[in-house]
Parts: structure tokens; sequence; C-alpha cells
């Protein structure tokens, strides 16, 4: 086994540093010295979730980039040295028909998850970048464009390709009408690539109060969703609305905002929703949802936003401050994406 050190849950809102064990190098695995890993939701509803009574180990962090410490035998895409990334999925079946159109993200008997899933070979609990180290599969590393900051490219491998999955799906280009409902992790994400990619982009906010940031992403417009004067003008305007706002919410106002055979797509929000067929009705709307991605388009995106200079706006903090940031991420208290430094677990 390999020796490393990361983050451990030690209960519902404290991690302890701990010695970890990584798996001895399978013949096409590589080890990643991981340099810099992003704070995200799921980590904070994982660690929610956890228990003192929890038999599995918990290692939070799903998206991460690092350099290649070391390559099992097979391996032939990677060298030590490389600089890589790493996201929410490190392994997946590879025969069923999802895997086998590059949408690994949609397994069918499930992808296995950087942290907290399950490993195909020895059934262990994988344990995430919280650490200083991460054993994976080389198929499930990508190389991290010279392009891109390593420290601000980490959130791309969650919330950038979930909102990247989306935007391509969708055909999002040159004279598509794209809006960005809430200015979070993924809406600053989502405002950034529809504007790369040619979209006319508006952000809709509580508020009026971020329309200098929403300017400064490059968003075209802001609309306040409690204006309904504002709200009415744009009714049946947009053909996407990116839909990123974690807490439950009534999507009847944003389903008027869709313009005709337009889509609704949640991302935030994933639990039970509530539609009137009326809404998807007037105006063949379509509602969709979207989680992750693919190999594919995992890949294509990190080329996409080396070439156009996107990436997450972030705050870097030491890996020892991993408590605070995830309070703070409690709170909301991020602009717009928290990155740990795990160079202090040396």
């Amino acid at each position: 086994m390999r020796t490393t050190t990361g983050w451990r849950a030690a209960g519902p809102t404290a991690l302890r540093r701990t010695s970890l064990e990584r798996r001895d190098l399978r013949p096409d695995d590589i080890a990643v010295q991981v340099d810099y890993c992003g704070v995200c939701h799921s980590d904070l509803h994982a660690l929610h979730t956890y228990g003192q009574h929890t038999k599995a180990p918990l290692v939070p962090g799903h998206e991460f980039t690092g350099v290649v410490a070391g390559i099992g035998r097979e391996v032939t895409t990677f060298s030590v040295g490389d600089r890589v990334a790493v996201g929410n999925i490190v392994d997946s079946c590879g025969v069923c028909a999802m895997c086998e159109a590059g949408q690994e993200n949609f397994c069918h008997s499930f992808p296995t998850l950087t942290y907290g899933g399950t490993d195909r070979q020895d059934g262990s609990t994988t344990l995430g970048g919280y650490s200083r180290e991460y054993v994976v599969r080389d198929t499930f590393a990508y190389p991290l464009p010279s392009g891109l900051d390593p420290a601000a490219a980490a959130p791309l491998m969650c919330a950038g390709v979930t909102v990247w999955e989306p935007l391509r799906s969708l055909g999002v280009g040159p004279g598509s009408r794209v809006a960005v409902a809430g200015l979070g992790g993924l809406g600053h994400l989502a405002v950034k690539m529809a504007v790369a990619l040619g979209a006319t982009t508006t952000v809709i906010s509580r508020t009026q109060g971020k329309r200098d940031d929403a300017r400064e992403l490059g968003a075209h417009d802001l609309i306040a969703s409690t204006d309904s004067r504002q709200m009415a003008t744009a009714r049946d305007t947009f053909d996407v609305v990116i839909d990123t706002i974690s807490a439950p919410h009534d999507l009847a106002p944003y389903l008027k905002l869709v313009a005709m055979d337009g889509t609704l797509s949640l991302l935030g929000h994933l639990g039970t929703v509530t539609v009137e067929a009326t809404d998807l009705l007037i105006g063949r709307k379509k509602l969709s949802s979207a989680g992750s991605g693919g190999r594919l388009a995992t890949a294509e995106m990190l080329q996409f936003c080396a070439d156009n200079s996107v990436a997450a706006d972030i705050e870097v903090l030491p890996s020892s401050q991993v408590e605070a940031a995830l309070d703070r991420l409690r709170r909301n208290d991020v602009r717009y994406r928290l990155v740990l430094d795990m160079s202090d677990l040396d």
C-alpha cells in the first residue's frame, strides 16, 4: 500500500488530519500528487450525513489538480511530472450503452465516485482529494492544458463540467439566448462558458445587487426575479435557462422565461419538483437536468476553457483551514469557489 496524508471526517462538522492508505499501483493506474482541491457543496452534504457510527471512512474532495507522481506498467498516456486533473468519477463498467456512448456519468451500474464510492476490483471505499496523493485509473485522469492555472482549474472538474454538459447538449452557440439563474459556484461558470460559446447571456438574481458582478463575468444583462415587471417583460425570451439555485423553489416563473421549444435545465436543486403541465404545454417547453459529464465531454471542456481563458473565480486557502472553508460555504460566504492548497500536508 501507498501511504499519504489527508483530512478524514471525524463527524458531521469536523475533519482530522491523518495518515491514509492508497492502493499499490495497478497496471493502468497513476498516482497523482494533489496540489489543489476545490470545496464543493457535495462535500458539505456528505459530511452532514456522516455519523460517528458510520463504518466507511470519509475523505471528501472530488475536483482536483496536481502532477503525476507514479505510473503503472501499462500506462502510456502519462509520464511522471505531467499536470493532470481529476473529477468526481474515477471508474465505470465500460460496457453498458451509456459508457459506450462516452457518458460514463450515466453508467447503468452507477459510476465509481471519487469518494464514498466502491472500488470495482477490491470493494474498498474510495477516499477523496482532501489528501496529498490520489491513485486513479489513467483513463479517468485528464491532461491539464498549459493555458489553465491549476488552482482555478480544479473547480472545472465538478462545477465546470456540470454546467458544460447541458450547454453543449442543448446546442448553445452564437445566436443562442441563455439565462443563468443563481450566481454562485455553478452559475458564474455557466455565465462564463455561455458567453465564450457566443450566446447572449443574462443573469437572473433576486436583486440588482449582483449586476456589476454579472457584467464582470461577461453577462449582457441581469433580471431581478423579485421584479414582476422585469420577469413579465422577459417572458418567452430564452432558448436555454440554466437553473443553478440550490434551494427548493417554484419553477413556474423560470419556465415562463423559456422561449418556444426552449429548455429549463435544473442543476442546483435535484430534489422533488412540482410542475404544471400547462407551463410546459404552452410553448412546447422542455424541462431537463444534468450532472457531471463523461470522459469525452470533460476533456472537451478542459480544452475549451484553456482556449477561451475560462476558469473559476477562486479564493485559495491552506488545507489546514478546511473546516473554516466548509463553514463559509455553508453560510454562502464564497465568491465564487474555495480551493484548498494541499501542499501544507507535506
